[in-house]
């Protein structure tokens, strides 16, 4: 009896850190998170995992993470921190430590969205890390409204003020296959998940 060539099961989903049952970031890709609170984004998504934590940044700017400020969210000795002296040494920092497979999850903070080719050779640099096992993840920091060129999904953050929790508004800008759409994610006590509930048009104040 000859096997059926086409199964029936469905497609295994890809890999990814998950920040909700609707948010989830692929392994081995490249995204990018903007908006003024883009760097809260990138703690909430530090927080999901385990391991060390690469965060890439200018060396010319004067404003550094503060600890007290990222211990909410994950352990500040989690993270490693490197300096670029320029902007093609923040893309290219990037690029090897992704290569590497060495750290799981890789944030440059740019002073700018980066062009399509840089970005291009990031997500290949990822597909490598991942060879030898777990696939790394790259997330990009810029300003504004971002506009990164081929990114996998792009995050707008900002915070959102309502009664004494800290929240924030999140939207998914872009994606590969999936529509906009925006949440309000909660923090009620430091070091928990937060809470995150869809907006719909129904939300929205008029």
């Amino acid at each position: 009896m000859s096997a059926h060539l086409l199964g029936r099961k469905p497609a295994r989903e890809a890999p990814g850190i998950k920040l909700h049952n609707e948010i989830t970031l692929q392994l081995g890709r490249v995204h990018e998170a903007c908006g003024p609170a883009r760097r809260s984004f990138a703690m909430w998504l530090a927080s999901q995992t385990q391991r060390e934590v690469l965060w890439i940044s200018p060396a010319w700017e004067v404003e550094k993470l503060n600890p007290e400020g990222m211990a909410p969210f994950a352990d500040p000795a989690r993270f490693l921190f490197a300096r670029a002296q320029n902007a093609k040494d923040l893309l290219w920092c990037m690029e090897e430590a992704l290569r590497s497979g060495a750290v799981p999850l890789i944030i440059c903070d740019l002073p700018e969205a980066p062009a399509l080719t840089p970005v291009r050779r990031m997500h290949l640099a990822a597909e490598q890390g991942g060879t030898m096992g777990q696939a790394p993840l790259g997330l990009l920091l810029t300003p504004g409204d971002g506009g990164a060129q081929g990114i996998e999904t792009r995050w707008h953050m900002a915070p959102t003020y309502r009664n004494e929790a800290t929240s924030w508004t999140l939207t998914r800008r872009r994606a590969r296959a999936l529509p906009p759409a925006t949440w309000l994610a909660t923090q009620t006590e430091p070091r928990a998940s937060l809470q995150v509930k869809q907006i719909t048009t129904e939300d929205t104040p008029v």
